[in-house]
Formats: C-alpha cells, structure tokens, sequence
C-alpha cells in the first residue's frame, strides 16, 4: 500500500512538472518543470529498486542539464514579450505524439536486444553498465556531449546577437 502511494505522489511529480515544462509561458518556470519532472523519475527509479539509476538520473539531468539550462535562461536573460508567439502550440504537441509514437514502439523493441554484455550478467550493477558504456556505447556518449555543447553555446550566441546588434548601432 506504502509502495503504491509513493508511486501515484512521484508520478503525479513527473507528469505535473511535465506539463509545467511544456505549458509555461517563462523560460525558467519551464526549467523548473523539467526539474521536478526529472526528479520524480528519478524517485520511480528508487522505488523500482534501482538506486544507480536513481543516482544517475539526479547526476546527469539534474544535476548538470538543468543546472546549465538555467544558467543558459539566465544569461540569454529572454522577455516575455520578446518569446515567438504559438498560436498552435498544443495541435503540434499532439500532431508531433502521433509521429513520435511509431519511432518509440521501434526503441522499445529495440531494447529488448540488448547488448550480449548486459544480458549475460545476472546482476546489473554500476561496474557492468559502465564497462558497457565505456566500451560499446562510447562514440554515441561522446556525440550526444558534443549535441548537447552546441545547442548550450547556439543559445547563448542567438541570446547575444541581439546585444550586439544594439550595440552596433549606437
């Protein structure tokens, strides 16, 4: 009964700060939603008994996603009034769920072919996923940093143009 209350409050995180991140008009509340969404998965993560994950998720996209999204929000310094209008934003979310949805029944599948070193063992524990990701998984780590770098510094250089530009003038 316990476990079933916890997973309705951590679920209720996850989808609240979802719609948070995806309905608010200000950048920052935006980020704020990612963060409680993200730790509520991460607090799934525990309570499914996977403590590495848990941590993992708290690490990586709290702790250094969310940290420099906000730093990014924060130094690009974006108006509300200077935010595109959407008009249509909710029929893209919904049309872009029904296009999305094919590409993720193919990665669920997908995922059930793991890799040979991670159905072999019979215990997955931290030494075997990174001895997994710092062998077999290591380009795609390594491209996805490199991704992540360049929409950081697009961001700050679309943010700052506009500096520059009135700058320039004067």
């Amino acid at each position: 009964m316990l476990e079933l209350s916890l997973f309705f409050i951590l679920a209720l995180f996850t989808l609240g700060g979802s719609i948070t991140m995806v309905v608010s008009f200000q950048p920052l509340f935006s980020a704020f939603g990612f963060l409680i969404a993200m730790l509520g998965l991460a607090g799934l993560f525990a309570l499914l008994n996977n403590q590495f994950l848990a941590l993992a998720q708290i690490m990586v996209s709290v702790g250094a996603v969310v940290i420099l999204s906000m730093l990014t929000i924060m130094t690009v310094n974006a108006q509300v009034q200077n935010l595109p209008k959407e008009p249509h934003k909710f029929i893209w979310l919904i049309l872009s769920s029904f296009l999305v949805a094919p590409i993720t029944v193919l990665i669920y599948t997908q995922l059930n072919t793991l890799p040979a070193t991670l159905k072999g063992a019979e215990t997955i524990t931290a030494k075997v996923i990174g001895n997994a990701l710092f062998t077999d998984w290591v380009f795609p780590f390594e491209i996805v940093s490199i991704l992540l770098l360049t929409a950081m510094v697009g961001a700050i250089v679309i943010g700052r143009k506009h500096l520059l530009d009135t700058k320039a003038c004067s």
